[in-house]
């Protein structure tokens, strides 16, 4: 299954679990616009900008709701889990590993999910209470 497919997979096993986003960039230029006869677009000095989310951004991301215990008040809270999907052989770059430490590290969950069963996993541990 290509890594595409297994979001996918992945974003409908999480349904009813928490509330989910997929990280959304992308690359595109920008510059003094002109149409030309033929309705092309002709862009002069061009520059290139990007959009969305720091490099190393999870692919999946999110809340858990959590029920805090009577003796905290009773309230709920949400937690943010941040998922790096891969197949089963895609590797985790540094600036990917660098970002779910960095949400494990500040109370939140994350993890690398390389199937449905994996990404329920990491986010219930919200519900575990870890």
């Amino acid at each position: 299954m290509r890594e595409h497919a297994l979001q996918n997979a992945i974003r409908n096993a999480l349904a009813g679990n928490c509330l989910a986003f997929r990280a959304n960039v992308g690359q595109a230029w920008t510059g003094e616009c002109t149409r030309l006869p033929n309705g092309d677009l002709l862009i002069r000095n061009p520059r290139p900008f990007t959009t969305g989310l720091p490099p190393g951004f999870s692919d999946l991301f999110g809340l858990v709701p959590v029920v805090i215990t009577p003796d905290m008040v009773g309230g709920r809270f949400a937690r943010f889990f941040a998922l790096e999907i891969k197949t089963p052989t895609g590797r985790v770059q540094p600036r990917q590993e660098a970002f779910l430490r960095a949400v494990n590290d500040n109370g939140g969950l994350s993890g690398v999910a390389r199937s449905a069963d994996d990404a329920l996993a990491i986010i219930q541990g919200a519900h575990k209470g870890k």
